[in-house]
């Protein structure tokens, strides 16, 4: 059974640091992209970030580049989501997924590619 569970969330004022975890059962990550993704209240899903470890690939939103970093520790089969100079509008439900296909920056944040999903973390930037 795949599970991917995600850690980390909390709250946290504006300027300040937070780093997600998804730690995955059932798979590899390195045989899988991992991807990040959030909900904001009222809000559809957007993709995050990416990472496809096996072809050093990875993706950021546009919007997110420069604050928020992805990585992953095969060791451990999990990825991280460093999250730095967090903004109020960063305030979001976190998921992370995994998708058998890859490269993952060719999937350009979009939900579709993923089979498996977390159950999420919740992020909270106070201004």
């Amino acid at each position: 059974e795949v599970q991917l569970v995600e850690s980390g969330g909390g709250l946290v004022q504006a300027g300040g640091s937070l780093r997600l975890s998804c730690e995955a059962s059932g798979l590899s990550i390195d045989d899988y992209s991992i991807g990040w993704f959030r909900q904001a209240p009222g809000k559809e899903r957007e993709g995050v970030s990416c990472i496809s470890s096996s072809v050093g690939s990875t993706y950021y939103s546009d919007s997110l580049k420069g604050r928020f970093s992805i990585s992953g520790d095969n060791a451990k089969n999990t990825v991280y989501l460093e999250m730095n100079s967090l903004k109020p509008e960063d305030t979001a439900i976190y998921y992370c997924a995994a998708s058998s296909g890859g490269p993952c920056r060719n999937f350009r944040g979009r939900e579709y590619y993923y089979i498996y999903w977390g159950q999420g973390t919740q992020v909270t930037v106070s201004s």
